[in-house]
């Protein structure tokens, strides 16, 4: 469908805004400009009347220490919007941060968004919906695996296959892809969070000790593994024994570190398992050649690479500054957006209109 004459003009001197929103962290990228902004997708409200107070990196650094009339929130989970006004206000924050870069008036942005690749209508329309309202002139959406294809510089025209595996806060997304389409794509809701999950589990069971989210990425951060490492890595975390009620605090090493990650890991695994099985054995011929690319916060987990390359006999590498491969993926989209149309998400119309 050929682009609007008028917002083709208006595209030539607005700030065209790329956005990965992510669960974990949102990025930003202005057209011309490159990333303007990276920070967390945390939010701090009034309780009562749900007016938000901080958000992004202010409202990180409130978490756990707000007083009882205040919440500080993730807006998104699994990567999608759960808390609609929260997010408006959120991606109203960044875009208006993001037009700060220009001197000079200019007229509202055109803005593509990232979504999940198992996202749900409803869910799309609402991300669609919040782009809009937060003061998007157009709003488009793109599948993040897609988007993080374009972004890791992968051939994702050729028609030998290459496959993607995007990791971020929520979900975690892969697609195989030929001749510029989606051969297979598979979206679980096991990713970086779970990861902190299973690391909370891991030491009240055996340390009975009690840590939070943040305590847990940190130590996540510093030791966690998939795999033996040449140097195992040793970390301290500080929490409050379950026994005592005292605080406390523990050296765990990357081995431990690497049994508490399993449960996730395998989940993992077992949806490239899954996708790889749904694969034509010509795209699988191809995998051989062009290996696995591996995307998101999550990617960097250390020995993640070895742990699938190990398992199912491919090269697994990882993109360079996998944290941003969505986000850059988008803006070349939204830069090329009359040849690259093909790649937005579709979007059904809701009932009643024409």
């Amino acid at each position: 469908m050929p682009l609007n004459p008028f917002n083709w003009i208006l595209g030539l001197f607005s700030l065209d805004i790329s956005i990965d929103l992510g669960t974990a962290n949102t990025l930003v990228n202005v057209r011309g400009k490159g990333i303007v902004i990276n920070e967390p997708s945390w939010v701090a409200i009034e309780k009562k009347s749900r007016r938000p107070l901080a958000i992004g990196n202010a409202a990180k650094e409130m978490v756990g220490r707000t007083p009882s009339n205040v919440l500080t929130i993730r807006p998104l989970r699994d990567g999608v919007i759960s808390e609609f006004d929260v997010t408006q206000a959120m991606l109203e924050y960044f875009i208006g941060k993001a037009h700060e870069q220009s001197v000079v008036p200019l007229p509202r942005p055109r803005v593509i968004v990232g979504v999940p690749c198992g996202a749900t209508e409803v869910e799309k329309r609402a991300v669609y919906d919040a782009a809009l309202s937060a003061g998007a002139r157009e709003a488009f959406l793109v599948e993040e695996p897609l988007a993080a294809a374009m972004g890791a510089g992968l051939a994702i025209r050729d028609t030998r296959g290459c496959m993607l595996m995007d990791i971020g806060g929520g979900t975690t997304e892969m697609a195989i892809f030929s001749n510029g389409n989606v051969v297979a794509s598979h979206s679980i809701r096991v990713a970086g969070d779970e990861m902190d999950e299973n690391i909370i589990a891991y030491l009240r069971e055996k340390y009975n000790l009690l840590v939070g989210n943040a305590m847990a990425e940190q130590a996540k951060i510093s030791a966690g593994a998939a795999f033996p490492l040449r140097e195992e890595r040793v970390t301290r975390v500080r929490g409050r024994n379950l026994i005592t009620g005292l605080p406390e605090e523990v050296e765990i090493s990357s081995i431990e570190m690497r049994e508490a990650l399993a449960p996730s890991v395998k989940v993992i695994a077992q949806a490239l398992r899954e996708i790889l099985d749904q694969a034509p054995p010509e795209l699988l011929s191809d995998l051989l050649d062009s290996g696995l690319a591996l995307t998101g916060g999550g990617s960097l987990l250390r020995g993640l690479p070895d742990r699938l390359s190990d398992e199912f006999h491919v090269r697994v590498w990882l993109a360079d500054d996998p944290l941003t491969c969505v986000v850059r993926g988008a803006a070349a989209i939204l830069e090329n957006l009359e040849t690259d149309r093909q790649f937005l998400a579709s979007l059904e119309r809701p009932r009643g209109t024409r």
